[in-house]
């Protein structure tokens, strides 16, 4: 008998597939047939989940056959390079240990000034401009764009051509040569930047670790995964979040008159999304007994992360968008090892923009219906392409 087909887009931009809640609402996972037509475990349920992603049986490493993938054709081996996301031990371990002190909170608040001056600029322009706008154009997406790019050491005149490449990399519909294409240009561009740094070091991520890496390209791995991860997430919790809020007027009321409730909003809209869903699936190194299902050596387990982050076992009422939960148990930045490196950054951009743009744009509305907005259901990490808004002149 044949698996039933994974569903991969979201037929409620507000909720999971209802076919994710029926395989989470099962006794046990259970296998699902892949876009590629490979079967592999389907996991649901938050505990299980935060099992599988403790475990050092199953592995991150996208290359070993069996591991689950999301286009029709799967890549092919060697086409990829591994980069911290994808390691297992050990090198992984040291490779994180490597940069982890580059995103402490200590360091990220240090950044405060630096964000909160972005954003009212970028919040300046689009007052001074026309109305209608495009707010991920004028704001969700160059926040964090130029955020880590100066974190990085990253031209921003350069912002154009790696949002473009990194466009056609997540979106599952890209043909994997048109794929490989887009990422073998950022990490040329990259390879290049590093060795304009090794001649004129600077005070930037990038340059403080070029003595840590004896491959160098190991590092371009790892500024690839910065540069593209530190973006395209950001931006889309920024335009999903606003979509949100205005789509809730009671909890952003609730926000403008408490706004020490920020950091809890931050942690609903996270959960509440869970933009790279997938981005934790696993294969198994050995057979594993999870959940009541036992999973064989070389199975391939797909992790349904918007379904478990609304799991009615760890989260009460999970479906609702609640300001005030407070729940920081969920898996939006995954859990266990391979847990967000930029989580700390990305939580004071959402704090910051939401903050600041509410307060300063009281008036904001979106200029078109919720249903006619532009959602990113062919792409790997959710989002929207185009969010038009306006507001009432002062």
């Amino acid at each position: 008998m044949t698996a039933p087909q994974l569903q991969t887009t979201r037929s409620c931009p507000f909720a999971p597939p209802p076919e994710h809640v029926q395989l989470r609402d099962l006794e046990a996972p259970t296998k699902v047939t892949m876009p590629d037509g490979q079967e592999a475990w389907a996991v649901a349920r938050l505990e299980d989940v935060r099992a599988l992603l403790t475990d050092p049986r199953f592995s991150s490493d996208r290359s070993r056959p069996g591991f689950p993938v999301l286009v029709k054709q799967r890549p092919k081996p060697g086409m990829f390079r591994p980069v911290l996301l994808t390691m297992d031990p050990p090198e992984h371990g040291p490779a994180r240990r490597a940069v982890v002190g580059e995103f402490t909170v200590r360091r990220m608040e240090a950044l405060r000034p630096r964000i909160q001056q972005i954003v009212d600029e970028h919040i300046d322009a689009l007052l001074a401009g026309p109305a209608p706008a495009d707010l991920v154009q004028a704001l969700s997406l160059p926040v964090p764009s130029l955020v880590i790019c100066e974190m990085l050491g990253v031209p921003y005149a350069d912002h154009d051509f790696f949002q473009n490449c990194s466009t056609q990399m997540l979106r599952r519909t890209t043909p994997p040569e048109q794929r490989a294409k887009a990422a073998d240009e950022i990490r040329s561009y990259l390879r290049d930047l590093l060795a304009q740094k090794r001649a004129h070091p600077a005070d930037d991520l990038l340059t403080r670790q070029l003595p840590r890496y004896d491959d160098p390209e190991d590092l371009v791995g790892l500024a690839f995964l910065l540069l593209i991860a530190g973006h395209e997430t950001t931006a889309n919790m920024i335009s999903l979040g606003v979509v949100t809020l205005l789509d809730h007027p009671d909890q952003l009321a609730a926000l403008l008159a408490h706004p020490a409730l920020t950091p809890a909003a931050v942690e609903e809209l996270l959960r509440y999304f869970t933009i790279a869903e997938f981005a934790t699936s696993r294969v198994a190194k050995e057979d594993v007994e999870l959940g009541g299902a036992l999973i064989k050596a070389g199975d391939g387990v797909v992790t349904l992360g918007n379904a478990a982050n609304r799991d009615p076992a760890a989260f009460a009422r999970g479906d609702e968008f609640d300001v005030e939960r407070g729940a920081r148990h969920h898996i939006a930045f995954g859990f266990g090892p391979h847990q967000c490196l930029g989580q700390n950054l990305a939580r004071l951009e959402l704090q910051i923009v939401f903050d600041t743009l509410f307060r300063r744009i009281p008036s904001l509305r979106l200029a078109a219906g919720v249903d006619d907005l532009p959602f990113k259901d062919d792409a790997s990490i959710y989002g929207i392409y185009e969010l038009p808004v306006t507001w009432s002149a002062p």
